[in-house]
């Protein structure tokens, strides 16, 4: 089996060479049922990236415009080998769980079109001498997604025959949400097919959580502001015919303005403003369905300090969208 491995690096000089060292620590490498190439993706780099990573076992491909969207068309339609079988997606700033990961990873690929790794906080895998901040983080996140019906964009699989389907619009801010809407879709052709994600089973990687307040809210008004440009990215998609609705993102991927151009034309939108309004009760819905969960005093606590944090995510988002923030900003 061929994989082709795109470690997606932007400004990452600082760390890209352990990365590179952790990738290959992973058993697929040395496994004969696997013919494995790794591509370190550099893209947009204004620092000296390029010239730290190892380049022993590895290509390095120096992109001179960077955005995830754009890095990843190109890693998809023009570097990967043309008969790869299976594309890995990595971030360059995840830890893995074990040596076997990434070929634990591709082997539970089966039928699926993505298949994820367990996305898990660095301060839940070590949670020794942490601050009460850290704590709070760390009890409040991970409730409100399922990573196997998602997708996390730090660290998945797919089937290139899969992968190749598809075209991303240039300077989506939350790629991975918008890929994943492509991928139960297939482009808006059809209703959801949610058989089409999984998870692997024991296979899970380790990212650096935000530790503070003012990072937390700078990092979830980008995932709110990226939803919002989603939804109007979707938007654009659904006016073209379905039969067309493939060679429309194509188009979306070769034209810089197609998302803006989206963007302006559906938004900002009555009543909601930019930001649809179910981003700052999606909490309070969920806790509603288990009402019994909010007797407990610390669920209770968590579900009115998560909903006063989403107001002002909410809030900040619609202020620096109407400002102007969206696309290509990240």
């Amino acid at each position: 089996m061929q994989v082709d491995i795109g470690i997606f690096a932007h400004n990452e000089a600082h760390g890209i060479a352990a990365m590179v060292a952790r990738l290959l620590a992973q058993d697929i490498l040395a496994d004969p049922a696997f013919s494995t190439r790794i591509l370190v993706l550099a893209n947009g780099c204004s620092d000296d990236t390029v010239a730290q990573v190892p380049r022993a076992g590895v290509e390095v491909v120096d992109l001179p415009e960077g955005g995830k969207s754009r890095t990843w068309n190109r890693f998809v339609h023009d570097l990967a080998r043309a008969d790869a079988d299976v594309l890995v997606f990595v971030d360059a700033d995840i830890e893995f769980c074990d040596a076997g990961a990434v070929r634990r990873l591709v082997q539970a690929m089966g039928s699926h079109w993505v298949i994820n790794s367990q996305p898990v906080k660095d301060i839940v895998v070590r949670p020794e001498g942490l601050s009460v901040m850290d704590k709070i983080i760390a009890a409040a996140g991970g409730g409100l997604d399922d990573w196997k019906t998602a997708i996390c964009g730090q660290l998945y699989a797919m089937p290139a025959t899969v992968a190749r389907r598809f075209h991303l619009p240039i300077g989506l801010p939350v790629e991975d949400g918008f890929l994943r809407a492509m991928v139960l879709t297939d482009a808006l052709t059809g209703p959801e097919e949610f058989s089409r994600i999984g998870g692997a089973a024991e296979v899970f990687h380790i990212y650096a959580s935000e530790r503070s307040i003012g990072a937390l809210i700078r990092h979830q008004v980008r995932i709110v502001i990226g939803s919002a440009v989603n939804f109007a990215g979707f938007g654009a998609l659904t006016a073209v015919p379905k039969a067309a609705r493939h060679a429309e993102l194509a188009r979306a991927a070769a034209d810089a303005g197609w998302l803006g151009g989206a963007l302006h034309q559906v938004l900002p939108r009555w009543p909601f403003g930019f930001v649809p309004g179910h981003f700052l009760t999606k909490r309070l819905a969920r806790a509603a369905a288990s009402p019994r969960d909010l007797l407990r005093p610390k669920r209770l606590l968590v579900t009115v300090l998560g909903f006063g944090f989403d107001l002002v995510v909410y809030c900040r988002a619609q202020w620096a969208m109407w400002r102007g923030t969206g696309v290509g900003h990240w």
